[in-house]
């Protein structure tokens, strides 16, 4: 027998009917990206939403098409967004941090009909735009620019299409399990994976995030998305802003400590999410300025791991509670948050501390397990010691990827993160270590076996391992230990001269270590959790 109760999908063009219907007049602002402030509401994001929706509708464009952007974090990327999903169509986050022939394969294996762009990244758009033939229109994220129609002579502008168009347009009732929006992982060797979300995990995510035990939102908040939306989507903020109904900051490019503190003072900030070298930038800041962010009354960090200073010095010197969390682009990517339970509140401040130090416990609509390694389906006990492969399941998780066709889970429905990790009783999380070797510098990802493949690549190396070494503001950076050919004058410089023009400037190694031999196990793999060991410190140092 079923259930007598209404049934209605979960849409994401629900989010913003709700947002326009009862929050209409909340502010949302935009930092564009020549620096001035752009006052908005709900109700004015939603009116746009959907004159963008008839100019896209009178374009031709047709549902489960690929629509892509390479844009900031401002108010008409964030009209993208609901324009593009609400009318049944997939929306493309593209990270613009990747080297252009990633930009290039990732538009193809989407095959983006559409591509929107803030100014900002015209040169990397003219620099592959040769490369990727399937886009049809590509439209400006601003006004009517002359310097852009210079350069790209059939460019669209955004506000152009606006006012072309009427705020006149009924969202479609899609099936929830339509497909909402797009984003690619470079969190492999390879290239990149693309991972496709759906309006009903969307939705159930922003939910989840809203939770108390998560960012705990509210109409009353103020919330500043510190990471990008290309970045898992913003880690789904503007889907929880809009659901419900708070005041949105948008940073735009300028996220520096300086430009992060005035925003936080200037708009009673209330609530921030980023990765830990963002928060490190911003507690330099306002330690110079004097700024005691006194509106922030909670932060998350996540995206890597985060040094227990940052979370120590915004509880003791800032009264601002700073929750840590885990997730990626498979899984939306909210998988785990640090809030202690009633329990905790009679352990020691120093016990406290080692606890909020975790990656955290899965929220409802998610669960974790961690499993032996070498038998990725038999668990490991729950102890808080015991370690192996941190597997995860749920609504917001991924079942395959987008064109890969490969098993993204287990043969029992769980995905295998590639992260090596603990799980105590009350179900807190702790990653220990990385089962592919992957390097994860300020948030993003940086394959090892790409930066080894290049360096093998020179006439006078012999053998190269790149490993991860700790840095005290990225986190990690990659290292490069290499073994000369015979009699080779090799230099560290010529070596790291030879990626110039291979891989984007920010994964090429912080330094090359010349040895005489790198040790191989009984399978011919480079054993390089000893070369972590020696080495792994070798930039705190520099």
């Amino acid at each position: 027998m079923l259930g007598k109760m209404m049934h209605q999908p979960l849409l994401i063009s629900s989010l913003i009917e709700h947002a326009a219907r009862y929050h209409g007049d909340t502010a949302v602002l935009s930092k564009e990206v020549d620096g001035s402030m752009t006052h908005s509401d709900w109700c004015t994001i939603s009116d746009n939403s959907k004159r963008l929706a008839n100019a896209l509708q009178a374009l031709g464009l047709k549902r489960s098409e690929r629509l892509a952007t390479l844009a900031w974090n401002n108010r008409r990327h964030l009209e993208a967004w609901y324009a593009i999903s609400g009318s049944g169509m997939i929306c493309h986050t593209i990270n613009p941090r990747l080297f252009p022939e990633q930009l290039s394969y990732i538009i193809n294996d989407a095959d983006d009909r559409v591509l929107f762009f803030d100014t900002t990244f015209l040169p990397l758009i003219m620099a592959i735009k040769d490369q990727i033939d399937h886009v049809e229109h590509f439209i400006c994220l601003g006004a009517r620019d002359e310097k852009v129609l210079e350069q790209l002579p059939d460019v669209l502008f955004f506000d152009d299409l606006l006012a072309a168009h009427t705020a006149d347009f009924d969202w479609p009732q899609l099936d929830e399990t339509t497909a909402s929006s797009l984003c690619y992982t470079s969190g492999t060797t390879g290239n990149p994976k693309g991972v496709l979300y759906s309006h009903r995990s969307s939705l159930l995510h922003a939910m989840a995030l809203s939770m108390p035990d998560v960012s705990a939102l509210s109409a009353q908040d103020v919330l500043l998305p510190v990471v990008p939306m290309f970045h898992v989507n913003a880690w789904g903020t503007p889907y929880a802003a809009a659901l419900t109904g708070c005041s949105l900051i948008l940073p735009g490019p300028n996220l520096d400590g300086d430009s992060l503190v005035s925003l936080i003072d200037d708009y009673q900030v209330t609530v921030a999410l980023g990765v830990p070298t963002i928060w490190q930038s911003l507690l330099t800041a306002a330690k110079n300025s004097g700024s005691k962010l006194a509106s922030m009354t909670r932060n998350i960090v996540g995206g890597a791991s985060c040094p227990p200073s940052i979370i120590k010095t915004f509880r003791e010197d800032f009264d601002c509670d700073t929750r840590h969390g885990w997730g990626m682009t498979e899984t939306s990517p909210l998988g785990t948050m640090n809030q202690i339970k009633a329990k905790h509140k009679s352990l020691s401040k120093e016990e406290l501390n080692e606890l909020r130090n975790l990656q955290g416990r899965p929220p409802y609509g998610v669960e974790i397990r961690v499993t032996k390694t070498d038998q990725p389906l038999e668990r490991v006990a729950e102890d808080g010691v015991s370690q192996g492969r941190l597997q995860i399941r749920g609504h917001w998780v991924i079942d395959d990827y987008f064109t890969e066709n490969k098993d993204a889970i287990t043969e029992d429905g769980w995905f295998d993160t590639g992260d090596i990790a603990t799980i105590d009783a009350d179900g807190y999380m702790n990653i220990r270590d990385r089962s592919k070797d992957l390097i994860k510098s300020g948030g993003e990802w940086i394959s090892s076996v790409e930066l080894e493949n290049i360096a093998a690549a020179h006439p006078q190396v012999k053998m190269a391992a790149a490993i991860a070494a700790t840095h005290k503001q990225w986190g990690e950076r990659p290292v490069l230990i290499v073994v000369k050919e015979a009699e080779s004058e090799l230099t560290e410089a010529q070596m790291l001269e030879f990626y110039q023009g291979k891989i984007a400037n920010w994964q090429i190694p912080d330094k090359v270590i010349f040895v005489d031999n790198i040790l191989l196990n009984g399978a011919g793999k480079m054993v390089k959790k000893d070369l972590r060991d020696e080495h792994g410190d070798v930039l705190l140092s520099a």
